[in-house]
Order: C-alpha cells, then sequence, then structure tokens
C-alpha cells in the first residue's frame, strides 16, 4: 500500500452523458470536430488541437498525480479507444465503469476497486483546475476539497458573476472543516451564508472512508446517488473534511457556448502524458 496521506492516484469523473452539451448553440464557433464530440455528450474528448481530457490529466501529472482511473460508461469505446493507443511517458491510465448514470456518488463508487486502502483526489472531466489546487489536496492528511473564492472564480475563469450560483457553495468552521454544503444556492441563501462561503467546483481527496458512506445515501429527489450526500454522510460518520481556500480559476466546459473561451485559455498550455 502506498502512502495514503501523499497520494499518486487521481479518479476523473468522465461517465456525464452531457445533455446540455448536445443542446443548440453557435455553431459557427465549433470545428466540426468539437460538434461531432458536443454532438455525443462525451465533453471530455472535445478537442482543442488534441482532447480536453488530455490537458486536465497532464495538469495532474504536473503536481505529481500519475495513477489515474477515468470513470466512464459501458459505452465509451472513444475514450477507452483512444487512452489505449497514445503513448504515456508520465501517467498510467485504468477504467472503472459506472455501468448506469445513476449519480456522482454512485460514480466514485466505481473506482473503489482502483483506490483501494489509497486515498484519492477526485475531479470532474470538464473543468480544467489549476496545479495548484492539486498541490495543495496532496499535501492534506485527511479528507478535504479546495473551496475556491467566489471573486477569484469571476475574475480568473470563464465563469460569470450569474453563474457561480449554480455551483455548491460551502462553509467552513472555525477549525477550518467543513460545516455545510449547499448546491446551487439562491441569492437568499448565499447572503446567509456569508463572505466566507466558498464555491466546490467538485475538486476533493477522498479517504476510503467516502465508499462506506456512497452505499449508505439513499436516492436523490432527481433520481440520483448524489456526492455531496456522500460526503455528508462521511462527516457524520467521523471523517472530517478540510476546506483549503484558493482564490483562483477554474475552467468549466458546461455547455458548447463554454467552447470558444476554453479554447482561448488553452492555447499556449503544453500537454505531457
Amino acid at each position: 500500500m502506498s502512502d495514503s496521506s501523499k497520494p499518486n492516484k487521481a479518479v476523473i469523473l468522465a461517465r456525464g452523458l452531457g445533455s446540455r452539451m448536445r443542446r443548440e448553440s453557435d455553431e459557427a464557433s465549433l470545428t466540426k470536430e468539437q460538434s461531432a464530440a458536443a454532438d455525443q455528450g462525451v465533453k471530455a474528448m472535445i478537442s482543442f488541437g488534441r482532447p480536453f481530457l488530455d490537458y486536465v490529466i497532464s495538469g495532474l501529472a504536473d503536481a505529481g498525480y500519475d495513477d489515474i482511473c477515468l470513470v466512464i460508461g459501458p459505452e465509451h469505446d472513444m475514450i477507452r479507444d483512444y487512452y489505449d493507443s497514445i503513448p504515456k511517458s508520465r501517467v498510467k491510465i485504468s477504467y472503472a465503469i459506472q455501468e448506469e448514470p445513476l449519480g456522482t456518488a454512485n460514480a466514485v463508487l466505481a473506482a473503489e476497486e482502483f483506490a483501494g486502502e489509497d486515498a484519492v483526489v477526485v475531479l470532474n472531466s470538464d473543468n480544467y483546475y489549476p496545479v495548484d489546487a492539486y498541490r495543495a489536496l496532496h499535501e492534506l492528511d485527511g479528507s478535504g476539497l479546495i473551496g475556491f473564492d467566489p471573486e477569484a472564480l469571476i475574475e480568473k475563469s470563464n465563469i460569470a458573476a450569474d453563474r457561480v450560483g449554480a455551483f455548491a457553495f460551502v462553509v467552513a468552521d472555525a477549525d477550518g472543516n467543513m460545516e455545510e454544503i449547499v448546491e446551487k444556492p439562491d441569492a437568499q441563501t448565499i447572503a446567509r451564508l456569508g463572505d466566507e462561503a466558498v464555491v466546490s467546483m467538485n475538486l476533493w481527496r477522498f479517504t476510503p472512508a467516502i465508499f462506506a458512506a456512497a452505499k449508505q445515501v439513499p436516492l436523490s429527489t432527481r433520481g440520483e446517488y448524489e456526492l455531496q450526500d456522500a460526503v455528508r454522510q462521511a462527516i457524520a460518520d467521523g471523517d472530517p473534511f478540510t476546506v483549503v481556500p484558493l482564490a483562483e480559476g477554474v475552467l468549466d466546459m458546461s455547455n458548447r457556448d463554454d467552447i470558444a473561451s476554453v479554447a482561448d485559455a488553452l492555447n499556449e498550455l503544453e500537454v505531457v502524458l
């Protein structure tokens, strides 16, 4: 077993259906290849010279994560075929299959065998996070997440002010541990949470305790097993989550309208897998 306090394993949630990416938008800004990937809802494989997911994985490698697990659906041959065929010098890539799209907690649970007894970093496949965020999670001793400053997200990301409320807001207690997490809060709730609230962009560090918690959560009103519910369960079971504040931006690729801004931001980045 490797040292769980210094994880080198990362789990990327790439099972999402990408329904918003399939919606109509301004096709003039998309290449034929980008449009085809968007039509299939496979956001991670939208090309910016190379697939978006390559940039995500390269950033993880920059921070010392060399054992990568992609959580995919049984239909995602596009992802598996691509990563099985390309040369890799810095990372090893494996796959975990989420048989049905039953939510983010279920997706994390699919990676239980990959994680084993080690801690893992878990992230979305449609966000490009700063390397410093990965490094900060690497230094934690237990479970935690990056809490992004809302103003920095607006200033340094492609996320407009009116979109910040679409993410989860987090409040920490006096010890820096998560006290409350609210998904998609309205303006009144954001005001209640106060100026110290930060934004979760779904960038986590989990100990193996998350898997026991994920097995306990009920279906949400959306008919999914939600990762936030699993986190609350893990905390209730005695696994505190450190909130690591970070005043940096995140590139978000939720829909087609984000593709042009992501292309501009990734233009100068070097990718080495």
